[in-house]
Order: C-alpha cells, then structure tokens, then sequence
C-alpha cells in the first residue's frame, strides 16, 4: 500500500492533462496498487467575465477528486465539495503573491484572484492524500 507521503509526492509530481472534451477541465491520473487509479482535476466553477472579450476577465476553478476501480472503473470514492479554488485572468495566469494590480478605481474584476484565494495543487496534495489513504484502508 502507498504511503501518504509518497502518495503526495506523486500528486505533485505528476502532470495534468486537458481532457478533451470538456471545455477548461484537466486531469492527473495516479495509478495505484490494487487496481485502483486516484483522478485528481481541476474544472470551471465560476466566470467574472464581461461581454467586451477585450475587457479583463477572471475564472475561477475548483479542484476535485475520486479513487476509481482502475478495471470497472466503480467510483470508490470522491471529493468535488469544491472546498479548494483557484482564480485565473484574463491571460490565464495564475495568481501568486508575486501578482501585481494594477488598475485604478472599482475593483478589478482579477482583483479577486488575489494570493490569498489560491490553492495550487502543491498546497493541496497533503489533504487530498490524507482523505484518499483513509479510502483505501
């Protein structure tokens, strides 16, 4: 059986992939002993976007998963509780605590995706291996 901690290394470690028929989804899959496959992902949840495509825009994300059967592919378990978000603007960049604002007057609307607000999947691995270990035993 895999460790917590080595069970986080390889949710870090391991790339995304956008899945291509669905329009911002992108996913890792994580293949396990005991034919099971942990599926973690990220997917839109909300859009701060004005009609004016040359006006800024911010898209928030949520980031989900499940352990599956790796055979039958039976759900064994999931998250998508859309506890853990992240923002991103209209450059698609993802905000940090290096992110500057610059605008003037009213909030922007990526003045929301501000460091604080962010979950990167490296923030996040601890938890979702701790809740994925408790699955499997």
């Amino acid at each position: 059986m895999i460790t917590k901690e080595e069970l986080t290394e390889r949710i870090i470690e391991t790339d995304l992939e956008k899945i291509p028929e669905k329009e911002e989804v992108y996913e890792k899959k994580i293949f396990l002993d005991d034919n099971k496959v942990l599926i973690v992902g990220y997917d839109k949840e909300e859009s701060f976007c004005e009609e004016d495509p040359q006006e800024e825009c911010g898209i928030t994300y949520f980031w989900y998963w499940e352990l599956r059967d790796s055979e039958t592919w039976d759900l064994i378990g999931e998250n998508k509780d859309k506890d853990f978000t992240f923002c991103k603007d209209s450059e698609k960049e993802i905000w940090t605590d290096d992110s500057d604002y610059d605008g003037d007057g009213d909030l922007s609307l990526t003045q929301m995706c501000t460091w604080s607000d962010q979950n990167l999947i490296e923030d996040i691995a601890e938890d979702i291996a701790s809740e994925v270990t408790e699955w499997i035993e």
